[in-house]
């Protein structure tokens, strides 16, 4: 799924959609009127306008893809007759053998609308087909930008953006009664075109059949889940910690080895590099002890959301600086240099060649005040007078 996509503003959505389109619930959070924002209402696609969306489901159209034997991948598509480009998930078939839990489980959250959120905008469910439509963000993963950067690493106050926007979106989504999230690591946090970054829905969705809810090491995953197999509303606390720590870091670091280091009070070893003189200790020190926290064995000993969201707002730098100047990152429409046959007398201006430019004058009938010869060129008051002339020839 990429990332990150408001960019691509709404201009019609088809009305042949396979229509149950949802009637938002009345309090949804930047979403209650269907397209505030340029989100629109939750709808159901026919398998074939999203087979068209993707070239045929081309390979060249592949954002990511997750599994080894069946993968369910991600797919970068444009929604013919509309501007809109969207993240299309497209799961094994074996992953929701029941079409009624997979569409309850859609809808549900299908109707979340949140700005911190990549929120899902429509399902597909024909035959064993189960697909998934999405926002597109179009600046990359958390993971990209914090372990593979390629220009600049993410900066001290950027770091404390992603885990504060991060904690904001679960408290949303726990206040809409949707506390679960499935395996949250640096993939499911994506960059949208302002450079902020979202939290992936597809995580709010677990995979029916296989009942897996962290597909990473286990070493990552919660102690609660090893012993129970299920994941509750700590178990996602848990995974904020790892990923607490991964942008502390700059690496993916084990919590145990982790916490071995905070206890010996090494925490700065726990520090990336890159950040070295860009952040206070006092700060420092405040983070490593939230993740920390967040990382206890016992559930009942790690904080709630809205703890989190308090600490991280406090920690805030650089609040009034637009994030995708904090990431460096292009924004805006992209200026197009549109190439032209130039005209003799365009040809005759990009050369400087007053000679050719005052033969073309003449040939169109321009006279100059006295009739003066060429020579007068060279004088710098007559280059000045042509000039001006050119000015209102050539716009």
């Amino acid at each position: 799924m990429g990332a990150r996509c408001s960019r691509f503003s709404l201009c019609w959505w088809p009305a042949h959609f396979k229509s149950s389109v949802l009637e938002p619930a009345d309090d949804l959070e930047n979403g209650g009127d269907g397209d505030r924002d340029g989100v629109p209402r939750f709808a159901e696609f026919r398998l074939e306008e999203l087979r068209a969306a993707t070239d045929g489901f081309s390979p060249d159209h592949i954002v990511s893809e997750h599994g080894e034997k069946a993968p369910n991948v991600v797919y970068r598509g444009n929604l013919l007759n509309s501007d809109r480009t969207v993240a299309i998930k497209r799961f094994n078939k074996f992953a929701w053998p029941d079409p009624r839990q997979f569409l309850e489980e859609a809808r549900a959250v299908g109707q979340l609308r949140s700005e911190r959120l990549v929120n899902l905008i429509g399902c597909c469910c024909e035959g064993e087909e189960r697909l998934l439509v999405a926002e597109f963000m179009p600046h990359e993963t958390l993971a990209k930008h914090l372990f593979h950067w390629d220009t600049q690493p993410l900066s001290w106050a950027m770091r404390i953006r992603v885990v504060l926007y991060l904690a904001q979106a679960l408290e949303y989504c726990n206040s809409k009664g949707r506390a679960l999230y499935h395996d949250l690591n640096a993939y499911r946090v994506l960059f949208d075109q302002d450079g902020d970054p979202r939290l992936s829905c597809f995580g709010l969705m677990k995979n029916s059949r296989d009942g897996k809810s962290y597909s990473t090491n286990l070493a990552f995953t919660p102690p609660e889940y090893l012993r129970t197999g299920r994941v509750t509303p700590e178990s996602v606390v848990y995974s904020f910690g790892t990923l607490l720590l991964d942008l502390l870091s700059g690496k993916h670091i084990p919590p145990s080895h982790a916490l071995d280091l905070i206890r010996g009070k090494n925490f700065l070893m726990l520090m990336d590099s890159c950040l070295e003189g860009h952040f206070s200790n006092a700060d420092g020190t405040e983070l490593v002890r939230l993740a920390s926290r967040c990382l206890q064995y016992e559930p009942r000993e790690r904080p709630n959301l809205k703890s989190l969201v308090t600490t991280l707002t406090s920690l805030q730098k650089d609040a009034e600086v637009p994030s995708y100047i904090l990431m460096g990152i292009p924004h805006g429409p992209t200026s197009s240099v549109q190439i032209l046959s130039l005209s003799p007398l365009a040809e005759a201006c990009t050369r400087l060649d007053l000679t050719a430019i005052h033969e073309i004058l003449e040939k169109v009938g321009y006279k100059d005040d006295e009739g003066i010869a060429n020579e007068v060129l060279v004088d710098s008051t007559r280059r000045l007078h042509y000039w001006s002339v050119l000015t209102l020839l050539c716009g």
